[in-house]
C-alpha cells in the first residue's frame, strides 16, 4: 500500500522535442526534480526505500515502446508520402518550366520575326525617303540654277529697253517691240515669284523629309537593338554561365507600354513617311512642270520678242530705203530747181537791155518838138515792147520766187529727210547691232530648266 503510494507515474513528455528545441523535459515540483538529479543514475536499493523509484513501471515501458513505434511509423509514411509528392512536384514543374521555358523560347522567336518584319518595313522606307530625299534636292539645285538663268533674260530686257530709250524723232515710238519687251520684263518677274515659292516649297518638303526619316532611324534603332536583346535572350539556355537572378525585372513591366501600342507606334511612323514621301513626289511633280512652263514660257516670249525686232528692222529699213530713195530725187531735183533758177535769173537778165533799149527810145521819142509828138507806128511799137518787156521781166521775176522758194522747200525736204534717215540709222543701229545681238545670249531650253 505504501509502494503504491510512493511509485507515482512520471510525467510524459517527447524526447523529439526535447532534443530539436535543446530544451529539458518540464519539471511540476521543484523539490522531486532535486531529488531526482540527487538520484538519478545510482542503482536503487535498501538505501532508497521510503523513497519515491526512478523506474518505469512495465505498463509505462509498454506504453512507450508502443508510442514510439507508432511514432516511427507515422513518420516514416508521412516521409514516404512526401518523397512521392516531391517526386511527382518536381515532375510537375521540371514539364512546366520545361513548357514555359519553351514557349517563353518560341514567343521570343515570333517577336524577333516580327520586330525583323517592321525593321525591314522601316529599313525599306528609310531607303524610298533618302532616295526621295536626294530627288528633291536636285529639285533644289535645279530650281535654284533656273532662278538664276531668269537673271540674265531680265538683264537683256531691260538693257534694251534702256537702250531703246535713245531713240530720237518720230522713232521714239512705243512699238510692237516695246509692248513684247515689257511683256517678257513682268512675264520674267511673275517666273522668278514662282520658282522662289517653289523654291520655299521644295526646302521646306527636305526639312520634312529628314524629320521623317529622323523619327523612322531612331525607330529602326530601337528596334535593331531589341531585336538584339532578344535574339540574345533567345539563345539562353539552362546551361548558359552568364544568367543571373533580376528579382526586380518584373516589376519594370507595369512601366511599359503594350504590343498593339507598340505596333501603332511603328505603323503611325510608317503612315507619316508614306504621306511625306507622297507629299514630296507630288511637288516634285509640281517642280518638274513649273521648270518646263516656265522655260517654255520664257522661250516663247524671246521669239515673240526676236520676231518683234525682225519685223521692226524689217520696216525702218524699209522706210530708211524710201527715204533715201526720196532723198537722191530731192537731191535731182534740187540740182534742177538751182540751174532753173540760174536760167530764170539770166533770162531777167537778158531782158534788161533790151527793156533799157525801149525805154530809152521811148524816153528820146518824148524829146521830139511840137508837132513832131505823134503816135506813130514806131511810137506803138515801142509801147508795145516796153510793156511786153516788162510783163516779161515781172513773169520771169514771179517765176523766180517760186522757184527759189520751192529750192527752199526742196532743202527742207531734204534736211527732213537727212535728219529721219540718221535717225533710222541709229534706230537700226539700236534694235539690230545692240538689242539684237545682246538677245543672241539669251539662255537656252536646258539653262532655263535648271541643268
Amino acid at each position: 500500500m505504501m509502494s503504491s503510494q510512493i511509485l507515482v507515474s512520471r510525467p510524459h513528455y517527447d524526447t523529439r522535442v526535447v532534443a530539436q528545441s535543446g530544451s529539458q523535459p518540464p519539471v511540476e515540483n521543484p523539490e522531486i526534480a532535486v531529488k531526482h538529479n540527487v538520484y538519478a543514475g545510482t542503482s536503487t536499493g535498501l538505501t532508497t526505500a521510503g523513497y519515491r523509484s526512478a523506474k518505469y513501471t512495465p505498463d509505462e515501458w509498454f506504453d512507450n515502446n508502443s508510442a514510439l513505434l507508432n511514432r516511427a511509423a507515422a513518420d516514416r509514411n508521412q516521409a514516404e508520402n512526401i518523397c512521392h509528392e516531391s517526386r511527382a512536384l518536381k515532375a510537375e514543374t521540371d514539364a512546366a518550366t520545361l513548357r514555359t521555358q519553351t514557349e517563353g523560347t518560341t514567343h521570343l522567336g515570333a517577336r524577333l520575326q516580327d520586330i525583323h518584319l517592321w525593321r525591314s518595313e522601316l529599313e525599306r522606307l528609310i531607303e524610298r525617303l533618302s532616295a526621295e530625299t536626294d530627288l528633291q534636292i536636285s529639285s533644289r539645285r535645279r530650281l535654284e540654277k533656273a532662278l538664276d538663268a531668269t537673271e540674265i533674260p531680265f538683264a537683256i530686257a531691260t538693257d534694251n529697253l534702256t537702250c531703246r530709250e535713245r531713240r530720237f524723232g518720230p522713232d521714239l515710238v512705243k512699238d510692237a517691240v516695246e509692248e513684247e519687251l515689257l511683256k517678257e520684263v513682268e512675264l520674267i518677274r511673275s517666273i522668278q515669284t514662282l520658282l522662289k515659292k517653289t523654291l520655299d516649297q521644295t526646302i521646306n518638303q527636305i526639312r520634312l523629309n529628314r524629320e521623317v526619316k529622323h523619327t523612322l532611324e531612331l525607330d529602326w534603332s530601337d528596334k535593331q537593338q531589341a531585336y538584339s536583346l532578344d535574339d540574345h535572350c533567345g539563345r539562353f539556355s539552362n546551361r548558359s554561365t552568364d544568367t543571373q537572378r533580376h528579382p526586380s525585372s518584373a516589376v519594370l513591366q507595369d512601366q511599359v507600354c503594350d504590343e498593339e501600342v507598340w505596333r501603332k507606334f511603328t505603323v503611325d511612323n510608317l503612315r507619316l513617311a508614306e504621306r511625306e514621301e507622297t507629299a514630296s513626289q507630288a511637288l516634285r511633280r509640281l517642280t518638274e512642270r513649273v521648270l518646263q512652263e516656265t522655260t517654255e514660257d520664257l522661250r516663247a516670249q524671246c521669239d515673240a520678242v526676236d520676231r518683234a525686232f525682225t519685223q521692226r528692222c524689217v520696216e525702218m529699213s524699209q522706210a530708211k530705203t524710201q527715204l533715201e530713195l526720196h532723198l537722191a530725187q530731192i537731191l535731182e531735183q534740187i540740182g534742177a530747181q538751182e540751174r532753173n533758177i540760174s536760167q530764170l535769173q539770166e533770162a531777167v537778165h537778158d531782158k534788161e537791155a533790151p527793156l533799157r533799149v525801149a525805154q530809152s527810145r521811148l524816153h528820146y521819142r518824148t524829146l521830139r518838138p511840137n508837132m513832131e509828138q505823134c503816135r506813130d507806128q514806131p511810137q506803138l511799137s515801142l509801147l508795145g515792147e516796153a510793156s511786153k518787156l516788162s510783163n516779161t521781166v515781172s513773169a520771169l521775176q514771179q517765176q523766180l520766187y517760186e522757184a527759189q522758194k520751192s529750192l527752199s522747200d526742196l532743202e527742207e525736204s531734204r534736211l527732213n529727210l537727212e535728219k529721219d534717215i540718221a535717225c533710222k540709222t541709229n534706230s537700226l543701229l539700236i534694235d539690230r547691232e545692240k538689242c539684237m545681238t545682246h538677245r543672241t545670249r539669251y539662255p537656252t531650253v536646258t539653262v532655263l530648266s535648271g541643268y
